[in-house]
């Protein structure tokens, strides 16, 4: 498993204030950069910005839909996003070989929420360790299924089970935004930070289904 050095803090750059790992649900605070531009005034928010995938990945949501999935929520919980970001994974964004569902991320003037790209098999891999019940009750909420296949213990999604994911997981980044708010004079630990953005997903749910179904409405009529 290669090893990456860990991000630097600068002043330039911003920090990385959730994101949600593969493989491993639990989610640490990972400082990583940005090299945006801080809006100009008078643009509208947020900013798209929808990388072209390699070939080995996709996105499930496309940019519009993105946008509409952080807008479906109410505003003042989104105001101040200045991007959404579908980006395309880069050797840097590992982290110990992993690649993060997504992250939140603030400083010079953005507040970014990325989407990473995934990958086209729809597989985890977990190896020969079957994976912990609660990791496997959450994805299998959005349609997941585990399988072993050749003493290998697998999840195994197909597209409706990622959309509905990928939706629960910017509804978990645009809760970091909210939190970045109620804590940038009470600092919590990464645990609690990670529970908030969680819970404020969770608390969403509803919300997930209903912008899940009208985004399937849509894809019928194109």
């Amino acid at each position: 498993m290669p090893h990456h050095t860990p991000w630097k803090k600068s002043r330039k750059y911003g920090d990385i204030y959730g994101g949600r790992k593969r493989l491993k649900v639990a989610d640490n605070i990972r400082r990583r950069v940005h090299s945006l531009d801080r809006p100009q005034p008078g643009q509208s928010l947020p900013i798209l910005i929808e990388d072209n995938p390699s070939r080995d990945f996709f996105h499930p949501l496309s940019g519009k839909e993105a946008l509409d999935v952080v807008r479906s929520l109410p505003k003042r919980e989104w105001d101040g996003i200045t991007h959404v970001w579908l980006r395309r994974p880069r050797k840097s964004d590992y982290d110990q070989g992993r690649l993060p569902f997504a992250c939140f991320m603030t400083g010079s003037g953005v507040r970014v929420v990325v989407l990473y790209a995934w990958s086209k098999d729809m597989v985890f891999d977990y190896g020969y360790r079957k994976p912990e019940q609660k990791y496997v009750k959450e994805y299998s909420s959005f349609g997941a299924v585990l399988i072993k296949q050749n003493g290998r213990w697998k999840i195994s999604w197909n597209e409706n089970a990622m959309r509905k994911f990928c939706i629960h997981v910017l509804f978990h980044e645009v809760g970091h935004h909210v939190d970045y708010y109620r804590r940038r004079f009470s600092p919590g630990n990464d645990k609690s930070i990670e529970e908030f953005a969680e819970q404020y997903a969770f608390l969403k749910s509803a919300n997930g289904t209903y912008i899940f179904n009208q985004l399937e409405n849509e894809k019928l009529y194109q």
